[in-house]
């Protein structure tokens, strides 16, 4: 098992899934957002899943600065924006082949370890 997490350093949220899965001496490639973007095209399979109401962080700080409350805006818009501004994402991105999470989900990645 390999899995790929997105995020930054400072959220408690990818810090638990890279413990989650360092525990368990799962391979991890992390990619911490802030020093690499994800490519549109990794959040497009994020979205595809989950939509994009699930990538955003409505509560974060980066959301509330950049006055995006109100802001009624398209999918491309929006893939263009979070690969862009890190700090709009909800984290970390969970991928495992195929499989994805948004957010902490040691559930799922639980059963992700059971199934292998």
């Amino acid at each position: 098992m390999h899995v790929q997490v997105f995020g930054t350093k400072k959220c408690s949220d990818t810090r638990k899934a890279l413990r989650f899965f360092k525990e368990r001496r799962v391979k991890i490639h992390f990619v911490d957002l802030n020093e690499k973007a994800a490519s549109p095209g990794e959040l497009r399979r994020f979205v595809q899943k989950f939509g994009i109401d699930t990538l955003v962080d409505r509560d974060g700080r980066r959301f509330r600065d950049m006055g995006l409350a109100s802001a009624h805006r398209g999918d491309a818009w929006w893939l263009e924006t979070l690969a862009e501004e890190p700090g709009l994402l909800r984290t970390p991105l969970v991928r495992n082949g195929t499989k994805l999470t948004v957010g902490a989900d040691e559930g799922r990645w639980r059963d992700w370890m059971e199934a292998t």
